[in-house]
């Protein structure tokens, strides 16, 4: 097991790891959130561990009008504000609006979220980093960048389509994930 510390930043994906996703919809709004099972239970433990912690989230409800960015920023200030009640930390948040077919887009995989994360923080190093995300899209993202990289299976459509070697570890939660690192509660 890779003995994660202060010199590690943890890459976390939102939907289907923090948040139950929606599928074929969009959290829009705080009513519309469900935090996945354990996840702030666990957080405080597990974002202490790591110097620093980013979630980075696809979210093309804004591109496709069903959202707007303010929307965007009042659902984030609520995740945070929760998370730090739990005693836990997110250094930043960072989002890609776009479509997916929009030419040269910041969806991951494409780099770009990780690349605003370190001009914010010059200390992340990528090969010091692990990307924990629930689609191929965010093992793609990781590994492009040289991070190790976790797949949450709460996306069977996902988890179906994995091939074997895709992502360096496979468990069913973070909270699962995250209590092999950092011991049960």
């Amino acid at each position: 097991m890779i003995p994660y510390d202060q010199h590690w930043t943890l890459f976390l994906d939102r939907d289907g790891v923090l948040n139950h996703r929606l599928p074929g919809a969009y959290v829009r709004h705080w009513g519309e959130w469900q935090w996945e099972a354990g996840v702030l239970d666990v957080l405080p433990a597990l974002t202490a561990r790591f110097g620093r912690t980013v979630v980075v989230t696809n979210q093309q409800g804004i591109g496709k009008g069903l959202m707007s960015e303010a929307d965007l920023t009042v659902l984030h200030q609520r995740m945070l504000a929760r998370v730090a009640a739990a005693g836990a930390r997110i250094d930043g948040v960072y989002h890609c609006p776009d479509l997916a077919t929009v030419a040269h887009h910041c969806r991951k995989p494409h780099p770009a979220l990780a690349q605003w994360a370190q001009r914010d923080f010059p200390a992340i190093d990528f090969a010091r980093s692990v990307m924990v995300g629930d689609s191929r899209t965010d093992l793609q993202f990781g590994r492009g960048l040289g991070m190790r990289t976790v797949l949450i299976e709460s996306n069977p459509e996902e988890v179906a389509a994995l091939r074997e070697g895709e992502a360096d570890e496979r468990w069913a939660s973070l909270r699962a994930w995250a209590q092999s690192l950092v011991g049960k509660d």
